[in-house]
């Protein structure tokens, strides 16, 4: 399409995450809203009465994706469901020759994952996740560090999503909300990507480098029992329910490069949030909590520095910028920035930042941590969705969205 035509997007998912994008989709002048999807009616009226009063038009409706994909007008997909359609859904949408976006989770199959792969071979429709935390303010600092060497050659990676879930895991558990359900069955790394994905493009995976293997182990799971039967009573279907997901995950990936990422899940016992971010290079770190840095050769010897006290003289263009234009809203303004580059790539009708091949890669993830905590916490081979083209590929589209570069 002409880079000056709206997109016109088709958006499945009214949920409370849903409507929270929406909300920011809305206030991106190169967006029109065509269609609406929901399997619940109310939720995608309220959604469909918003968009007519903030842009004058009323979506067109739907409880059937198909009928979504076949709308005149759409050029483009967002989803935003519930954790489990997400490929299929994708897949869906990409056959439809749709480009497509979907909200973060992790795969419930490498199966899953190939097939998604599949999909973009089969069409060369890419499937972007919205990764959002790859377009944080100190995300997008670090990745302009590391790019210029200012850490040196980074040696290791940790993250972490530690957030008190206990409640609204304990309260969604009668609503069409399936995180619940996860907990209940499966024990894995379930949301790797707020982590992982600012990682993987620190270390450059599916180009010039590439996750080999994965090993994960997890704690019993004691926190939302514990909080169910405090909170809710001994009558609560959680207060006693023996819990799949462990309360801390531990994953830890080692890269064709050299370098290890460690992941922790944590969400099921009292805490701050904190996604804990730790860049490790031969010249120096980052740290996350405290807003740390350290720089051999420039910091005092053995002396944290504040990270917020170098952070303007590594402000990362698209960063300098948005600050001057105006930061919105979402998650501190990360996405706008996401939701931004999905709709920057379809105008330009040029690969997302975030590309399949990173989409199905980030989202294995929780497939194969689930596979080796079965499995004793033993390594997993982490398959190659790239084919092999992960030594050869060249840095992604330039632009102002761009990660790669």
């Amino acid at each position: 399409m002409k880079g000056s035509e709206r997109v016109g997007i088709g958006f499945v998912g009214l949920g409370s995450r849903g409507k929270g994008l929406l909300k920011t989709l809305l206030g991106i002048d190169a967006v029109r809203l065509v269609a609406l999807c929901d399997l619940d009616s109310e939720p995608m009226d309220e959604a469909a009465a918003l968009v007519e009063s903030e842009r004058g038009e009323r979506p067109y409706c739907d409880t059937e994706f198909d009928a979504l994909l076949a709308r005149p007008g759409v050029d483009a997909v967002i989803i935003a469901t519930d954790w489990a359609p997400h490929i299929p859904l994708a897949i869906l949408a990409m056959r439809a020759r749709k480009a497509t976006a979907v909200e973060v989770a992790g795969a419930f199959s490498v199966r899953q994952c190939w097939d998604l792969v599949g999909a973009y071979h089969e069409t060369g429709v890419h499937c972007m996740m919205l990764e959002n935390c790859c377009y944080g303010r100190n995300e997008m600092a670090l990745l302009r560090m590391t790019r210029e060497g200012v850490l040196g050659e980074i040696v290791h990676c940790r993250g972490a999503y530690g957030h008190d879930l206990r409640a609204s895991l304990t309260d969604r558990l009668e609503k069409r909300i399936d995180r619940t359900r996860n907990y209940m069955h499966r024990c894995s790394e379930n949301y790797p990507t707020h982590e992982l994905g600012p990682m993987a493009k620190i270390l450059r995976l599916n180009r010039g480098n590439r996750m080999l293997t994965l090993a994960s182990t997890a704690s019993k799971a004691r926190g939302i029992n514990a909080w169910a039967l405090e909170n809710r009573g001994p009558d609560h279907p959680l207060a006693r329910y023996p819990m799949a997901q462990g309360d801390v995950v531990t994953t830890i990936i080692r890269c064709a490069g050299g370098e290890t990422m460690l992941l922790t899940l944590d969400t099921s016992l009292p805490r701050p949030y904190s996604r804990g971010g730790v860049v490790q290079g031969t010249r120096g770190l980052w740290q996350e909590d405290g807003q740390l840095l350290y720089i051999e050769g420039s910091s005092p010897e053995h002396e944290w520095e504040s990270f917020e006290a170098h952070r303007e003289e590594f402000e990362h263009p698209l960063w300098r910028q948005y600050l001057d234009d105006g930061v919105r809203s979402g998650h501190g303004g990360m996405d706008y920035l996401v939701l931004s580059a999905f709709v920057d790539s379809v105008q330009r009708g040029c690969p997302p930042p975030i590309d399949t091949y990173d989409t199905a890669s980030w989202m294995a993830v929780s497939a194969l941590s689930e596979d080796s905590i079965a499995l004793g916490g033993q390594p997993v081979a982490v398959p190659d969705f790239t084919g092999g083209l992960w030594m050869v590929r060249e840095p992604g589209t330039p632009g102002r969205y761009a990660l790669d570069v």
